[in-house]
Order: C-alpha cells, then structure tokens, then sequence
C-alpha cells in the first residue's frame, strides 16, 4: 500500500538520514581571533596586550580576571597560564590609514569588513587579519609580521629601536604546533626563574654573615 493510496514510499523516503553537521566558516573563526578579546570576547581596543602563547587580550578584562580569579566568567582556560599581570605584554601596534571600523551603509545597515584589520606591519604593510602570520617581541612589545622579520635581518627592532634576540619574538595566534612550543619554551623559562629563585634565597644566610662580619671588622 501507498502513502497516497497509490504509489509506493521508496526507503530513501521513508528514512531519514542523519541532519548535515553546519560547518564553521574558518575564515570567520580566524579573523575574529584578531579583532576580539580571547577572554572576554569584546573588541580588541587599546591597551591591548599579549600573553607568552600569542593571545590577544584586553588589559582592562585581564586585570578583572586577576582581581577576582574566583568569580564565574566565560573562558578562563585561555588564561589559567596568566598569574600575574607580569606575564603579559602590552602591544605596541600600528595603526591601519585604511581601517574604517563600523560604518553605515545607505539602508543604516551596520557593515565591517571582516579581512580589513585595525592593524598592520610598520615594514611591509601587511594587515593583521589572520592572512598573515605576526609575532610581537617580548622586549619591547613592538608587532610586525614575520615576514618583515625574515626578509629585514637585524637585532634591532625596526620600530622602536630596542635590542632583542630570536627567542624573543612570539607568534601571535599560532596553529597548535606553535601553541604548544610556546608553552614548553614558557614551562622551561618559568622553571629556570624559580631554580635561580631558590638559588638566590638559599646563599643570603651567607650573604648576611659576610656582611656582619665585614661591618665587625670595620
């Protein structure tokens, strides 16, 4: 028998198959990662600093997440490394001429274009959207985009004119291979710092005594 009372349901028609799974648009996902806080998912706007595995944050939403670590907020995985405002560093960008923001079109629709980036390379102009790799040094703070790095060869960063070294520059947004040698590199640097911590603390008795002994013999 028929549904319609004359025809007969094929299996196709009869079974449903499993609902097509939306895929996320990877150029959206990518672009919003440099144009929004990690942690609290705002826009990015100035201050803006970067942690030691090339996240982007908000000053102003890292400082309330250390005020208050105890308080429920979205996100705090991305900055469980951060225990101090110590260990991130304020960007010192450059400004887009070309960016625009928010504006209007003719109906007053709210329009952004999503590849046009606030920021861009001082060397090579290339704008920081996601398209291009870009790294910031921990000396100074300064971004520029590694290709600007690999093409212009110095130790002098070419913004502000600070020393720095190649294990001084971070990649901001990196894949998860270079996410996960930031955050060994970060381990090893955190774990060198306490050994010359206790280093230090174990050899002031020491100190101490020679200089009793100095001020006696004086």
């Amino acid at each position: 028998m028929g549904c319609d009372g004359g025809t007969i349901p094929k299996r196709h028609e009869l079974v449903k198959g499993p609902k097509k799974v939306e895929k996320v648009d990877k150029n959206a996902e990518l672009a919003a990662k440099w144009k929004y806080c990690a942690l609290s998912q705002e826009k990015l706007r100035r201050p803006i600093v970067a942690c030691e595995l090339g996240r982007l944050y908000n000053k102003d939403a890292v400082i309330e997440y250390l005020l208050d670590k105890s308080a429920e907020r979205p996100n705090t995985e991305v900055v469980g490394h951060i225990r101090s405002i110590k260990d991130v560093k304020e960007l010192n960008l450059t400004d887009n001429p070309a960016w625009e923001g928010e504006r209007r079109n003719a109906k007053g629709d709210c329009y952004e274009d999503m590849h046009r980036a606030m920021f861009i390379c001082p060397v090579v102009g290339l704008e920081m959207n996601g398209k291009h790799k870009f790294c910031y040094l921990q000396t100074c703070g300064c971004v520029f985009s590694v290709r600007a790095l690999r093409e212009v060869k110095t130790e002098i960063c070419h913004k502000c004119g600070d020393p720095f070294r190649d294990e001084d520059t971070v990649v901001l947004n990196g894949s998860k291979e270079e996410q996960e040698k930031l955050q060994k590199a970060m381990e090893e640097k955190r774990a060198q710092a306490k050994t010359g911590k206790v280093l230090l603390l174990s050899h002031e008795p020491v100190c101490f005594y020679l200089s009793c002994l100095c001020c006696l013999i004086s």
